[in-house]
């Protein structure tokens, strides 16, 4: 004898239902809870950068594709293009699109899944940092597509250093030729130090930070970009100190695509 109240349409779930515990013990306590202005930086030296890993070519279906991740901050980039553009206009020179995209749980706090600001700053960010070494000149009426995929993000100019280094090393995977490899860092200027490739947190207790992309080959700087308050020789200083790190960058980048 069939049920009454027994809905045939539905997946019933059970009777009685428990709410999930969650651990907060980690979270519950951060790493620069105590401390305090002139302390020394925690876990790391102020010109260190987290170690990189970074991988070309793991997405088959593209034509150019680099993973990378430092600590927790976890990226991948996918190439498409050169394709022939839609537009009936003639264009000499080529476009270049870029398009990076935050996954709901890259953060601490959940994201919608939809196109903010935040989105668009950061693609502008690496557009800008790319668009001087792709020569573009030599795609008439094409268009290249560059997808970034944030899937885990830990401070976000250090987010934008990362994605520059995986789309410029997604595009050389995929054949177009450049001017050369361009490779970004980020810095903090914490009290009178500067902290190269922040974190977060780090970020939190800066008065401002600097990104640098460059061409490591060139010597040729490619994008700045600064927030916050800083001296101009704090300014300069990041500089030289970010270039410096781009060359040992430049040197992981170049290696990963000869090992693929």
């Amino acid at each position: 004898m069939a049920q009454s109240g027994f809905d045939r349409r539905r997946v019933n779930g059970p009777e009685e239902s428990f709410y999930p515990v969650f651990d907060n013990t980690e979270g519950s306590a951060t790493l620069y809870q105590d401390w305090k202005v002139g302390q020394a930086r925690r876990q790391r030296q102020p010109q260190d950068i987290r170690p990189i890993f970074l991988k070309i070519g793991f997405i088959k279906q593209a034509n150019g594709s680099a993973y990378i991740e430092t600590e927790k901050t976890k990226i991948a980039c996918a190439v498409y293009g050169p394709r022939q553009s839609k537009s009936f206009t003639y264009n000499e020179i080529g476009k270049l699109n870029v398009e990076v995209k935050f996954t709901p749980f890259s953060s601490v706090a959940r994201r919608v899944p939809i196109r903010d600001a935040e989105d668009r700053s950061v693609a502008n960010l690496v557009h800008q940092a790319l668009a001087s070494s792709v020569r573009l000149d030599l795609l008439p009426k094409s268009v290249i597509d560059i997808f970034v995929t944030v899937i885990e993000c830990d401070g976000l100019e250090s987010c934008v250093a990362a994605a520059t280094i995986a789309a410029s090393t997604s595009l050389a995977k995929a054949g177009i030729e450049l001017f050369g490899l361009v490779m970004s860092c980020a810095g903090a200027i914490v009290g009178e130090n500067t902290w190269l490739d922040p974190t977060e947190e780090e970020t939190r207790l800066a008065s401002g930070t600097i990104l640098c992309a460059c061409m490591p080959a060139l010597d040729a700087t490619t994008n700045i970009w600064q927030t916050g308050r800083m001296l101009p020789g704090e300014a300069f200083q990041g500089l030289e100190l970010c270039q410096e790190r781009c060359v040992d960058i430049h040197q992981i980048a170049a290696q990963a695509l000869l090992e693929d």
